[in-house]
């Protein structure tokens, strides 16, 4: 289903054999009349979920490209999407970009056709997930953590650890915990278990949960597997679930920001919380595949993605923090500052943001993405 193979190369060798590369766009024309993209749920919205939020409309009467999604429920979905063909954009994660990258299935991006490109926060500017060798192969989108949601009506205080999720326990209703969790369907969940190892067993030595050496890598999915005694379900469906939260009885599990919004919309006894152990979190770009049919769209809707009012009401909608600073403030959309820093707009240095474990790493040798594919497909199904 994925290309986690073509991970077994360090950032370094990803720029060497990619260089020297220039982006295939020139000049922006007129649109070809439509736009295909692989996108997160919620990402780009037209007022089918909620009314007051819709950012493609307009963008379609202005553009005369016509919008079509395809929502991915995990990077290695995107990935496999990516890799079939037929789409001109992903909202691609830090653990699928390099992916793309190294697989040439995306293609530089010419950031002088994109007049707003000034406006991004210069922390993503140059992140290393969608930036080798100084070619950029993205427009950064939105960024924000992987929450802990709960359910309030069981927890009446904040859960301060992400135990309730990793390890067997009494719960604060007086029930266990077995069966009444989740956790996320995609490997890249491994790194979940290694940021709780790093504050819980500092002796492992981890300092990165996306570098592991094999005996941490074996303690990661030791802890994976006790876990997997407790799921009730690993879910990649957002609306699955919410409607999980809503009617079977899920108390607790990492989510994201947008089903805990939605759920508290709807009245649901939900919050949310970054337990002690800290968190990872995403740093979404919007990538174009190396053979898009619809390049002119493409880049129209890489310079309408950075609107500020879109880019605000985005935020609002998803939890999220935005990637142009200024839509925080502005005025120009719904969201705040007081609502960004709630989404943990100062947290950034604080996110261990998901990128695609590689075979070389700091630390010498450590375990490649193929190998959390494999181990993490056995891990649930109880191997």
């Amino acid at each position: 289903m994925n290309n986690g193979r073509l991970m077994c190369v360090s950032v370094l060798s990803l720029a060497t054999a990619l260089s020297p590369v220039m982006a295939q766009v020139t000049a922006v024309g007129d649109g070809e009349g439509q736009l295909n993209i692989v996108a997160w749920a919620g990402y780009i919205e037209r007022g089918d979920t909620d009314k007051a939020f819709d950012w493609v409309t307009k963008f379609e009467a202005e553009s005369g490209c016509k919008v079509n999604v395809k929502t991915a429920g995990t990077s290695d979905e995107m990935v496999a999407l990516m890799n079939e063909g037929g789409f001109d954009l992903v909202t691609a994660s830090g653990d699928a970009s390099l992916r793309l990258i190294a697989g040439k299935r995306v293609q530089p991006i010419n950031i002088d056709l994109i007049p707003s490109w000034n406006t991004v926060d210069d922390r993503l500017k140059t992140a290393g997930w969608h930036t080798v060798d100084g070619v950029h192969y993205g427009v950064p989108y939105m960024w924000g953590p992987n929450v802990l949601m709960y359910n309030t009506e069981v927890f009446k205080e904040p859960p301060t650890s992400w135990n309730v999720v990793f390890e067997e326990m009494t719960l604060p209703d007086g029930q266990s915990n077995k069966g009444r969790v989740q956790a996320y369907d995609g490997p890249i969940h491994v790194a979940d278990a290694a940021q709780y190892l790093m504050f819980h067993k500092p002796e492992l030595g981890i300092t990165s949960p996306y570098e592991l050496n094999e005996d941490q890598y074996k303690a990661a999915l030791d802890l994976l597997r006790v876990q997997r005694t407790l799921v009730g379900r690993y879910w990649h469906d957002a609306f699955i679930q919410m409607d999980d939260f809503k009617n079977e009885g899920v108390v607790a599990s990492g989510s994201w920001p947008f089903q805990v919004n939605i759920l508290k919309s709807g009245g649901a006894p939900v919050a949310s919380t970054i337990p002690q152990e800290g968190a990872t979190g995403w740093a979404d770009t919007t990538m174009m595949h190396v053979d898009s049919a619809n390049p002119n769209c493409a880049y129209k809707w890489m310079e309408h993605s950075l609107a500020s009012n879109l880019q605000s009401d985005l935020s609002v909608w998803f939890g999220a923090n935005p990637a142009v600073p200024a839509a925080c403030t502005d005025g120009r959309g719904m969201q705040t500052a007081e609502g960004c820093t709630t989404n943990g707009l100062d947290d950034f240095e604080k996110i261990k943001f998901w990128t695609t474990p590689v075979s070389t790493c700091a630390q010498g040798e450590c375990v490649p993405y193929y190998r959390w594919v494999s181990d993490y497909i056995g891990v649930i199904g109880g191997r």
